[in-house]
């Protein structure tokens, strides 16, 4: 197993890129965070003192320990994230398959939550201006439009990429975690005694003692949900980057809880009344910059969800977990992608969020339920990568996962009773996961009937088709896409294909096979001579990161095996003419549809109902195997998959 990304080197601009890219949702938390343990309640000692310790220990537990110290180690080829760690252990267990979808589904979902929570908080604070008091107010139409059109800008230019303004993203987050900092010490210097908080005693008598005390784990777990994320982007900076970066960011965010905790036991006003903490820690003369850095702070935290959705999304289709939609590289920088459906998607959520929620204070009571479950998704299948491929001691492991699950299931339990502030956000995440389960299950059961036969019993009739010169010549070089792993097979409706009606006559025959590699990156061929040439098989390994372009990677094969002079093919003709120098290529793309001939049981007759009703609405294989429209045929072919058997059909006498 590579771990590149362990290797990568720790440079001044490699940190400071890694807390542009790694850290903005988690970074932001503190906009949010500590006003959401101490609402509208009593302020008094055991609250604020308790929900700083809660804070602070959930920060060391669910941050430091499960995801920079374990879950780090989970390196894909220098990849991280759900998919990229399912792909390590799927081998393990096929029980997983569940595990992983959940965990990718709420994640998702947390896409939709992150933007309208971080960028409303921002906003908000321009109240405390003065003079805008009585202007931007929590929950008004303008401060709603604000918040709106921010949002909506960011989502449209998703399509031009970041590349452009990403490298004021990390310097933007310096000064963003540099300013959490200085105002938390300076709170700090003010009531040092609340360096107390840290003490864990604090957050048990907070759970313990404190009158519902337990269910305020809904509001600390605020502090960590961007940790999940910060997984997912392990590809893009590197092990030693990200685990050098939060000790500084580690830091920021506990100054800057701690400041808002001594602020809140000086400030003498028996609630919170509606202020923020965070922004009453804040200089006045340096209020309207804080809110401006803020607001930016909040645009990065978003624009890290949206990529990261898009990321996911992509994985997901090559693992076979998402229908094939629309993907764009808007830009020349690696692993740029936009996907224009998820990107809709992903911006009417953050709409009706805004629109239903209105107010930064609202959207906590639904923030936390959806990447509670992720976080626990991702706990089972780091435990099978400890087990089976890091080879720990089972106890141990055990030990860690129990921990693990001991808190984890805790927050899951006091954020549960935030379904019925978001039930209606349930809906969203029920689409997103019937949609993976459906695509990747009837696939399984579509894969399970495909009838290959033995290549070698039709060699005679390849040969004997080939030079038979009163067939027109279909193409000189004919391609079929092929799922035969085994050397010597083929699928029977390719052979069916070549034996038609109308014969496909070829002076060369490829089967060419696309096998998704474990590794995000992988890039290679094997080509194999089943007939001299005659019949050609091209096995192309492709990573779960990599796009597909059968056709630009096939027509660089043949140019590779001309300029090597193999399989003859530097001595043959290609096709091509004076009046035409292309060499003559026709793909064959053989797509299903669902015979009327089928008879199905309830769950496979949804499933597989619900599969081609996705596969209508998403890309067709030809562009998804990046295919020109020019050299592609595409044949239509019935899926009997259980045909009909008993039919009830009888036969009137003739009426005399």
């Amino acid at each position: 197993m590579a771990t590149n990304s362990g290797f990568k080197k720790v440079t001044i601009t490699s940190l400071v890129v890694a807390l542009g890219i790694i850290y903005g949702d988690i970074g932001t938390s503190p906009l949010y965070a500590l006003r959401a343990v101490i609402g509208e309640r009593p302020i008094d000692f055991n609250l604020v003192y308790g929900g700083v310790s809660c804070i602070f220990w959930t920060l060391v537990f669910q941050t430091t320990v499960k995801y920079i110290w374990l879950t780090l180690k989970a390196d894909n080829d220098g990849e991280g994230g759900v998919f990229s760690l399912y792909a390590l252990v799927r081998k393990h267990s096929k029980k997983l398959v569940i595990v992983t979808i959940l965990g990718a589904t709420t994640l998702l979902a947390d896409g939709i939550i992150t933007p309208p929570i971080t960028v409303a908080s921002a906003i908000e604070g321009l109240g405390m201006v003065k003079g805008l008091e009585n202007t931007i107010i929590p929950g008004n139409r303008l401060t709603i439009l604000i918040v709106l059109g921010i949002i909506s800008l960011l989502f449209f230019f998703q399509r031009f990429g970041t590349q452009a303004i990403g490298k004021f993203f990390g310097p933007m987050m310096v000064i963003w975690f540099g300013m959490l900092f200085i105002f938390g010490i300076n709170q700090i210097g003010l009531h040092p005694q609340v360096l107390k908080a840290l003490s864990p005693h604090y957050a048990y008598n907070l759970l313990v003692h404190y009158p519902h005390g337990f269910w305020l784990l809904g509001a600390v777990f605020l502090c960590t949900t961007g940790a999940e994320a910060l997984y997912s982007d392990l590809g893009h900076c590197g092990i030693k980057n990200i685990r050098i970066t939060w000790i500084f960011v580690k830091i920021s965010l506990v100054a800057s809880y701690l400041g808002q905790a001594a602020w809140l036991m000086q400030q003498g006003q028996p609630t919170l009344m509606g202020r923020n903490p965070f922004f009453e820690i804040i200089p006045h003369w340096f209020l309207i910059p804080g809110i401006m850095i803020a607001t930016a702070a909040a645009i990065i935290a978003s624009q890290a969800l949206i990529s990261g959705s898009f990321t996911l999304i992509s994985e997901a289709m090559n693992l076979n977990f998402w229908p094939r939609v629309t993907l764009r590289q808007p830009t020349d920088l690696k692993g740029q992608i936009y996907i224009p459906s998820i990107n809709t998607i992903i911006w009417i959520g953050c709409i009706l969020m805004i629109l239903y929620f209105q107010t930064s204070a609202s959207m906590e009571a639904a923030y936390g339920f959806s990447i509670t479950i992720a976080m626990m998704m991702t706990t089972i299948l780091l435990s099978y990568f400890l087990i089976y491929e890091l080879k720990w001691n089972k106890y141990v492991v055990i030990a860690l996962l129990l921990v693990f699950a001991t808190v984890e299931t805790s927050f899951f339990i006091a954020n549960v009773v935030k379904i019925k502030e978001r039930w209606m956000f349930l809906f969203f995440e029920l689409f997103i996961f019937m949609t993976m389960y459906t695509w990747y299950y009837a696939r399984k059961i579509n894969n399970r009937f495909i009838k290959f036969v033995d290549l070698g019993k039709f060699v005679a009739r390849i040969k004997e088709l080939s030079k038979d010169d009163t067939i027109p010549k279909f193409s000189t070089h004919l391609i079929y896409l092929t799922k035969a792993n085994n050397r010597h097979e083929i699928e029977e409706k390719i052979i069916k294909s070549i034996f038609s009606k109308k014969p496909k006559r070829s002076d060369v025959y490829w089967f060419v096979h696309i096998n998704r590699t474990e590794n995000p990156y992988t890039l290679t061929y094997e080509v194999s001579e089943l007939i001299e040439n005659k019949v050609i098989k091209i096995t192309i390994n492709i990573g779960f990161r990599v796009k597909t372009r059968a056709e630009l990677y096939f027509k660089k094969i043949v140019q590779d095996l001309v300029a090597n002079k193999e399989l003859n093919l530097h001595i043959r003709p290609d096709g091509s003419t004076k009046y035409n120098p292309e060499p003559d290529f026709k793909f064959v793309v053989i797509e299903k549809f669902v015979s009327v001939e089928n008879e199905f049981a309830l769950r496979e007759g949804m499933l597989m109902n619900a599969y081609f009703m996705l596969r209508r609405l998403g890309q067709s294989d030809k562009k998804a195997f990046g295919l020109d429209k020019s050299d592609v045929v595409v044949e239509q072919v019935p899926l009997v998959y259980n045909p009909i058997t008993n039919i009830q059909l009888m036969r009137n006498e003739k009426q005399k």
